[in-house]
């Protein structure tokens, strides 16, 4: 029988289950990627879901998944457009009986998967769950029933015993070759010095976990490291990583059970646990809500009393706020593709509450400018943080100077950005 996979948020081999179910049943698999040009429309929000420094990481990856598949003697087969129709029109064309993928909790791309489902009712769908820590099979309640708030959803999970990950693939099917579209090229226009040492891929996704844990030992010392504003070893730098699927949260996990056991837990490798747990509640939280987490009154159905103010809206963009630290922050961002979980905090403050934005637009651009933008992450702390989400004490203000004295007191990260922007 002749199989195709759709590598979607899971550009890895090890931990992928979906796809060794889809091995074991069929005789011919076509591996298949899509990359969708609606990626790089602006949307409503002025921003567009795809910038360069993101879209450079998934190149790498792909470029690394296309090396692990070769090795198996499999190809990673490359189209542009928009997804239902690629895949249909692979279907037809090559007498596909089985599909295979694993599930994601974005509301765009489970619509696809619907409609592709429901115009291939006669195929055979394999579709996994290796993107959250649990499967829902696993919450101690129905998804419906889902927390409103973290604590009680991390107390009852916190007890489940986690899945471990499954084996890489030793051998697939034979291939089904076809020629690649080309992909864009998207030139970043603000590099930096000061950018940090990501490359996408399984491979090095694998290097930063054994790093990060075995190496240098450095979750050990992660809780009181994890507020740094800049460099590379203060936090694990998962989450670009954890976004593509180049490495799924039960690699993580089982690999800090291993560490744990070796060396000994302590409140920081609990605290890495913790992360991670944030992470998944903001999945399970976008499969219960669904496109709710993008709508400007959010899950708790709330008016949060903002506007849109185009002139505001573009200054705390650029960088160009009245705000020295807020602007070191959104140049960093802009310029690298990353900022630290206290500065997405900060400048998110800064535009609901000194500037009196829509949230939508400032998740929007970080959409577009994060090198680990996640959907459910992304979205629901911005939800979060604007009094429409999960913080049952409603809207989050940070006083920005109290924030600048505390962590960066010599002024060394503010003069560091406006030197590079200069």
């Amino acid at each position: 029988m002749n199989a195709l996979f759709w590598f979607r948020h899971d550009l890895r081999l090890h931990d992928n289950a979906a796809l060794l179910k889809v091995a074991a049943e069929s005789q011919r698999l076509l591996c298949v990627y899509v990359f969708d040009p609606a990626w790089l429309r602006p949307t409503l929000y002025q921003s567009k879901p795809m910038g360069a420094i993101r879209w450079q990481f998934i190149r790498e990856s792909l470029h690394d998944l296309q090396q692990q598949l070769a090795q198996l003697g499999q190809t990673l087969v490359i189209r542009v457009g928009k997804p239902e129709t690629v895949i249909s029109e692979l279907i037809a064309a090559h007498d596909i009986q089985i599909i295979g993928l694993n599930q994601v909790p974005a509301t765009y791309e489970r619509r696809a998967v619907a409609s592709l489902q429901k115009a291939h009712q006669q195929q055979q769908w394999l579709v996994g769950n290796s993107f959250t820590l649990f499967t829902e099979q696993q919450l101690p309640f129905y998804l419906q029933d889902l927390p409103t708030s973290f604590t009680p959803f991390r107390t009852r999970l916190e007890r489940i015993v986690q899945l471990l990950p499954s084996t890489r693939p030793c051998a697939l099917p034979a291939s089904i070759p076809l020629l690649n579209d080309a992909l864009p090229t998207l030139t970043q226009p603000h590099p930096s010095p000061h950018a940090l040492g990501f490359t996408g891929g399984e491979t090095s996704g694998l290097a930063q976990l054994q790093h990060y844990l075995h190496t240098t030992q450095l979750v050990s010392r992660y809780k009181q490291t994890r507020n740094g504003l800049d460099g590379w070893d203060f936090s694990s730098k998962f989450s670009p990583w954890l976004a593509q699927g180049c490495l799924s949260a039960r690699q993580v996990m089982a690999e800090l059970r291993a560490y744990e056991a070796e060396y000994g837990g302590n409140e920081s490798t609990y605290w890495l646990f913790f992360e991670l747990l944030w992470r998944e509640y903001f999945q399970w939280l976008h499969y219960r809500y669904a496109s709710r987490m993008y709508a400007l009154r959010g899950i708790r159905n709330q008016n949060p009393l903002l506007t849109f103010y185009p002139e505001a809206f573009m200054a705390w963009r650029e960088g160009n706020t009245d705000a020295p630290f807020v602007n070191a922050f959104m140049r960093q961002l802009r310029t690298t593709g990353w900022m630290s979980n206290r500065g997405r905090q900060i400048v998110a403050s800064y535009l609901i509450n000194e500037l009196g934005v829509d949230w939508r637009f400032g998740a929007a651009w970080f959409e577009e400018q994060l090198i680990d933008y996640d959907p459910a992450s992304n979205w629901g702390n911005w939800q979060y943080l604007a009094g429409v989400g999960t913080d049952p004490r409603g809207r989050r203000e940070f006083n920005i100077a109290k924030q600048q004295r505390e962590y960066d007191p010599t002024g060394e990260f503010i003069q560091r950005y406006t030197l590079s922007q200069d």
